[in-house]
């Protein structure tokens, strides 16, 4: 495992490197400037390139405003650079065919033009993530309990708690939720970013969520990161109701949790959701962190799956990537078999907290 891991970061530093080594050279080759301000330049790109990888293992053991505060800058720029490298792209494709073709461009003012851009889609994206949508959806479930019709639920995930987003970010998702009046609360995964974080502290304002049918949350795969059990006490500390493979029954209407470990691998969630046991006749929900195994939950005879963990790509090009892989599923409401899917693209961020053909959300389901 360790060695798998430092495989990876190796990797992950080697392509920071030749990014930000074309990076430079791009602006060499078309601003230019004079020797010292370059070699200046070299140097502050170097740091860049190995910046989020010396934030993340920081952020891993510590919590304190400087580490946070690095670890933000760091992972701002690590979402900058993806469109710088767009822009630097860009100019050599058009610069090269211009020149094969005989036209004299201005190579300054076509850098200034890609990388200005690429400067205006970074802050777009960086507000954007600060910006959560209330989404209103209706679904209508077979055998509802008619005590759960024009009954509201209000559904977060991917919240991902730790150095960006912290204890003033989930009181504002909190005080949106409350004033949405639902008459449950579903978490459904990635609460944590799995970073070093007072997990207490953070958690604290979810007993801001007075629910009269209660809050429920169910484990993603960054509180797997670590030991989940310090994440699950401050959240059941905060009053939220942790479901671990397990069912429990609100007002007629069964509610099912099962962690992301035990979600992944079609043939061990098959065993989990029989043990657990569903009844066909009655209307269900299921809590689970990833719309992975979906068809294993329709043959259980899941009425409603509910989930997060695709961001639904975060930014381009993430974005397209993360709709090859989930396809229909990577947002929103989906019907699968008999049983209604809904994927939220996520209230936080991963790693760079920059949202561009994604927004954050918090869904607000109707039941008819």
């Amino acid at each position: 495992m360790r060695t798998r891991f430092a495989v990876f970061v190796a990797v992950f530093q080697i392509v920071m490197f030749a990014g930000h080594a074309f990076l430079y050279e791009t602006w060499k080759f078309f601003r230019g400037g004079n020797a010292p301000a370059m070699s200046a330049l070299a140097w502050i790109v170097a740091v860049l390139s190995l910046s989020f990888v010396a934030a993340s293992f920081l952020a891993f053991r510590y919590h304190n405003v400087l580490v946070r505060w690095f670890y933000k800058a760091a992972a701002v720029w690590l979402g900058m650079a993806s469109f710088f490298l767009f822009a630097a792209l860009g100019c050599w494709l058009v610069y090269v065919p211009a020149q094969l073709a005989g036209f004299n461009l201005d190579g300054r003012l076509l850098a200034d033009i890609f990388f200005g851009a690429a400067a205006l889609v970074s802050a777009f994206g960086v507000v954007n993530a600060l910006a959560a949508r209330v989404r209103h959806i209706n679904v209508k479930l077979p055998n509802l309990p008619e005590s759960w019709r024009v009954r509201t639920a209000a559904l977060i995930s991917d919240l991902h708690l730790g150095h960006v987003w912290n204890s003033g970010f989930i009181r504002r998702m909190v005080r949106t939720i409350a004033k949405l009046n639902p008459a449950i609360v579903w978490i459904s995964g990635d609460l944590y970013d799995g970073t070093a974080v007072d997990a207490d502290f953070v958690a604290a304002p979810l007993q801001g969520l007075n629910a009269p049918l209660g809050t429920y949350f169910v484990e993603g795969n960054h509180e797997e990161f670590r030991d989940p059990a310090k994440y699950l006490h401050a959240i059941r500390a905060a009053g939220v109701r942790v479901l671990d493979n397990e069912k429990t029954e609100v007002d007629g209407l069964q509610i099912l949790g099962v962690p992301y470990r035990h979600a992944t691998h079609a043939a061990h969630f098959k065993s989990v959701l029989e043990k657990i046991g569903v009844d066909r006749e009655r209307a269900s929900v299921l809590l689970t962190h990833a719309p992975d195994q979906v068809g294993v939950a329709e043959a259980a005879g899941i009425g409603l799956q509910v989930s997060g963990h695709t961001h639904l790509g975060q930014f381009v090009p993430w974005t397209w990537l993360a709709r090859r892989i989930y396809r229909d599923l990577v947002y929103g409401l989906n019907r699968v078999g008999k049983m209604l899917v809904y994927t939220s693209s996520g209230a936080g961020t991963w790693g760079p907290p920059l949202r561009v053909g994604s927004s954050p959300e918090i869904v607000l389901i109707e039941f008819e």
